[in-house]
């Protein structure tokens, strides 16, 4: 895709991610009833970011996928769980990993209000928790290290109008 998130070709995950080229992803938080954000730690053996907590669900859509429609078909793939995603905001962020990977990706964020109980695909995610906006900001600066990349930058976009349950 380009800068104007206009899709131009297609390329197999990890070699985007090989060549730090710009591709779509999708960001998925689910917020509960108490205004809560739930987050997921990655599975130990995914191929970068293992073990860190992020938000809800995140990937990539399929090609000629709507962004929406990634962000519910992988809610429900990693997490079993279903609600309607509506879209916040997309961002570009570029970040390498140790391992040498490089993520140079358009990021659409989606939010859902739920309160139903995560049922984990150990393929993706090891851990659920639930924890406040101010509680996680906090954490995030104490402890930067046990998060992800992407979304330390969504956490930093969040205000408290956002994560309140209409």
């Amino acid at each position: 895709m380009d800068s104007e998130d206009q899709e131009i070709g297609r390329m197999e995950k990890l070699e985007a991610h090989t060549l730090g080229m710009l591709h779509r992803a999708i960001s998925v938080i689910v917020i509960n009833s108490k205004g809560e954000i739930l987050l997921q730690r990655r599975a130990l053996d995914k191929y970068h970011s293992p073990g860190l907590w992020t938000n809800t669900c995140c990937s990539h859509p399929y090609p000629g996928e709507a962004t929406t429609a990634a962000a519910g078909r992988r809610l429900n793939e990693e997490m079993g769980m279903s609600c309607q995603p509506e879209f916040l905001f997309k961002f570009e962020y570029r970040t390498r990993f140790n391992n040498g990977l490089i993520e140079h990706e358009m990021d659409h964020v989606y939010v859902c209000y739920s309160d139903e109980t995560p049922t984990l695909n150990p393929c993706e995610a090891i851990d659920w928790k639930y924890m406040s906006l101010a509680a996680l900001k906090a954490d995030i600066s104490n402890s930067p290290q046990r998060y992800t990349y992407w979304f330390k930058r969504i956490i930093e976009r969040l205000s408290p109008v956002t994560v309140s349950n209409p």
